[in-house]
């Protein structure tokens, strides 16, 4: 009769929820949702949900390779960067990559989750999960939503990432201790809530009023003029928390891709570039709640 033995592999800490741990490459730990940012191209880690990446494209690599290399199709980067099927990209451009294959799109009047779905010969119950929303939600107008493995029938064309239409006054922002955040456009207004990509409209101060950092980090993005998929003038820091923030419909850009940046410091002025219908800030948090909601 074999004899009784202690179980091995015992989990001691049973019923407790917690992320998962990915390993890189066989030797580096990557956080679930950790950032993405220039990272990628260090280790040639996927960019985790949620992260705009951006790479810088190496000698010898096609958009074919890059798409690979970030588990998105061609087009999708295609889209995010406003290129032509007959272009082709050189060592040294820098791609946006968006976090998942597929589009994001604008919410026109009458639409619904649906009639969005059905538009991009998308599933609506992805759809839904992904942007946090039920299938019966009432969509608002203007507002931007990511449509996962969506696909455009005709020609390529960019999508609008950030629409801002002010739906109504809101209360004043204030500083946003808790979260480690401090108001980007001191002395505004919100002018609109949550929408499209975990942003909100900050508005109320004359264009060209400084633009703050909310918090410390390094500048990964910074385009100073350009459509830019709707965003306008915008820059993306990544902060060491592996948050992100974003500043976009700027009328000036202050800081460069690389840049280290403080609390408070200036990096761009207020404006409307882009996609927008009026001056001010469209402010987005990726990898957390914004704390301006």
């Amino acid at each position: 009769m074999a004899l009784l033995e202690p179980a091995t592999n015992l989990n001691p800490n049973p019923a407790k929820g917690g992320g998962n741990i990915t390993v890189a490459d066989g030797i580096a730990l990557v956080p679930e949702s950790g950032p993405a940012g220039t990272a990628a191209d260090l280790l040639e880690v996927k960019p985790q949900s949620s992260q705009i990446s951006v790479h810088v494209v190496k000698e010898g690599e096609t958009l074919s390779h890059v798409a690979e290399l970030y588990d998105v199709s061609v087009n999708t980067i295609r889209w995010a960067n406003d290129i032509g099927r007959g272009d082709i990209v050189r060592p040294g451009d820098e791609l946006i990559i968006l976090p998942v294959t597929g589009i994001q799109h604008t919410v026109a009047k009458g639409e619904t989750l649906a009639s969005v779905a059905k538009k991009y010969e998308a599933d609506i119950d992805e759809v839904a999960n992904y942007n946090v929303l039920s299938v019966d939600a009432e969509l608002v107008v203007g507002e931007h939503i990511i449509i996962p493995d969506g696909v455009i029938a005709a020609a390529p064309a960019p999508p609008s990432f950030s629409a801002s239409v002010p739906r109504s006054v809101g209360s004043q922002t204030t500083p946003a201790s808790g979260a480690g955040f401090i108001n980007p456009l001191p002395g505004s207004i919100k002018t609109q809530g949550i929408h499209g990509y975990n942003g909100v409209d900050l508005g109320g101060t004359p264009a060209g009023s400084p633009v703050l950092a909310a918090a410390g980090g390094t500048v990964i993005v910074a385009k100073a003029s350009g459509w830019n998929g709707g965003y306008g003038s915008y820059i993306v820091v990544q902060h060491g928390n592996g948050l992100q923030t974003l500043y976009a419909h700027l009328s000036s850009v202050s800081v460069g891709v690389g840049q280290s940046v403080d609390t408070g410091t200036k990096v761009g002025g207020v404006g409307s570039t882009g996609r927008s219908t009026g001056i001010h800030l469209h402010f987005e948090v990726r990898g957390a709640s914004n704390p301006f909601r």
